[in-house]
């Protein structure tokens, strides 16, 4: 008999990227565990197809070792940890609080719950640990130093533990650029945001789920992580 799929752990699931691609993961059978820092319109319907909600505030480490507890007693193996969780601020008029923010929720939070959590993907089966990492690590960013800097990070979080962790656990990175607008972004904006890459378009969330995807269906890929940004670097 064939034992039940074990469940992905998904951060950050509340909205947008997050929320998709743990419908997705429901769609493939795949049992999923997510986090939320507030209620949101359509977390239900997650809840209603199985989804276990957690509640969880990784800005800071209270909260982050809160949140390790009670995943730890909700469950005794997972297939995957995919840290979504993602905090914007702009480094103006607090720099000091926007770089701590930004470093506790892009890199403390991932960091803690991969040492914390990582034997409970240590189970002899197929395992990995994914980071959702951002483009603008490529060349930083004039405008939002603590967010760049705090995800090129979580870029070198992926190098290390995919080090630390192999060849049991796999660990990888997808790093996407502009994967879809917000309701209030204007035409100009939209224009200009389109043509900063080769391929001009707005791809929507399922590009993030067809690289979560590959991460997770293959075997001989870690360290590694995917860029998603259309073709920018060629710009």
């Amino acid at each position: 008999m064939t034992a039940p799929p074990l469940p992905v752990l998904i951060t950050g699931a509340g909205q947008r990227i997050g929320r998709y691609c743990a419908e997705r993961l429901l769609d493939d059978g795949q049992p999923v565990i997510f986090t939320y820092r507030r209620e949101r319109a359509g977390l239900d319907a997650l809840r209603q197809r199985g989804a276990i909600a957690i509640q969880a505030d990784f800005s800071t480490d209270a909260g982050i070792f809160a949140f390790i507890g009670t995943l730890r007693a909700q469950v005794s193996a997972l297939r995957a940890i995919v840290h979504n969780a993602s905090e914007w601020s702009a480094d103006e008029p607090d720099p000091a609080h926007a770089m701590h923010r930004m470093m506790q929720v892009h890199v403390q939070a991932p960091y803690l719950i991969n040492l914390q959590c990582g034997d409970l993907l240590a189970h002899g089966g197929p395992a990995d640990i994914i980071h959702i990492s951002d483009d603008v690590t490529r060349k930083g960013s004039a405008r939002h130093i603590a967010y760049a800097a705090s995800k090129a990070a979580l870029d070198n979080l992926t190098l290390s533990f995919a080090a630390r962790l192999g060849p049991a656990i796999k660990v990888n990175g997808i790093a996407p650029a502009l994967i879809q607008f917000n309701e209030g972004d204007d035409e100009d904006y939209r224009r200009k945001a389109l043509a900063k890459s080769v391929l001009g378009i707005e791809p929507g969330p399922q590009v993030v789920y067809q690289s979560l995807r590959h991460l997770l269906d293959n075997p001989y890929v870690t360290g590694t992580t995917l860029t998603l940004n259309g073709g920018r670097h060629l710009r």
